[in-house]
């Protein structure tokens, strides 16, 4: 990911909340989110536009983990995908082991489980990430618990929590992943939620914001993996 450029934008990164990590759990992206991501992002904003159609009938068919989604009603939403060409161990591992997510992801400070054991439904974690100022937030480090709330190994994580910065709240993140092996490696599809007064106060620039911090998580995980396949 490139690092000046990344860090300006990894005010998305969390939630990844993603943590926490998006969108309506069905259904194209919503216009005014991709007008917004488009406008800060204008590369990421098309890679999401296309992948529905380069995905076909995927993002309707996994758009939860064990009947579970992201907040269908929050105004903070974005999803997109990425064909990583690369095992689907690989990839899975890359994205679930969290405390090495600092060895591949520049925007990520630090990352540390508050449990042990494989990760898996209940488990916590948490971990920060830099967040720039805005017109209407100053620059801080957000530091984000996130609770996984359901997991298929291989197949699907969701998650969820609060950021936390000074003078910056999020009050929840859901982020959703799934992995579907293809022909020539992995769809690896992604939506993230946010939900709080302060960003809802100015949706567009928290929209575009998150999509750019998910099209950067995105290509981490796809160049990581596919450089460990050769």
């Amino acid at each position: 990911m490139p690092g000046t450029r990344t860090r300006t934008l990894t005010f998305a990164l969390p939630l990844a909340l993603a943590v926490v990590g998006t969108l309506a759990t069905a259904g194209p992206a919503a216009p005014a989110a991709q007008d917004a991501a488009a406008q800060a992002a204008p590369a990421q904003a098309a890679s999401a536009q296309a992948a529905p159609a380069q995905a076909g009938g995927h993002h309707s068919r996994t758009s939860q983990c064990r009947g579970q989604g992201v907040d269908a009603s929050a105004r903070i939403r974005y999803r997109s995908d990425v064909l990583i060409k690369a095992p689907l161990s690989t990839v899975w591992k890359l994205q679930t082991d969290v405390e090495r997510w600092p060895s591949w992801q520049q925007p990520v400070l630090s990352a540390e489980r508050l449990d042990t054991g494989r990760l898996g439904k209940g488990s916590r974690f948490r971990w920060t990430t830099p967040a720039p100022a805005t017109p209407t937030t100053p620059a801080t480090t957000l530091e984000i618990t996130s609770t996984v709330r359901q997991l298929r190994s291989g197949d699907c994580v969701l998650w969820s929590g609060p950021a936390v910065g000074s003078g910056l709240r999020i009050d929840e993140g859901v982020h959703l992943w799934t992995f579907t092996e293809v022909r020539g490696g992995v769809r690896v599809h992604t939506e993230e939620t946010w939900t709080g007064a302060q960003v809802e106060a100015d949706v567009p620039t928290a929209t575009a914001a998150l999509g750019a911090g998910l099209e950067a998580w995105l290509h981490d995980l796809k160049t990581t993996a596919e450089h460990r396949r050769k």
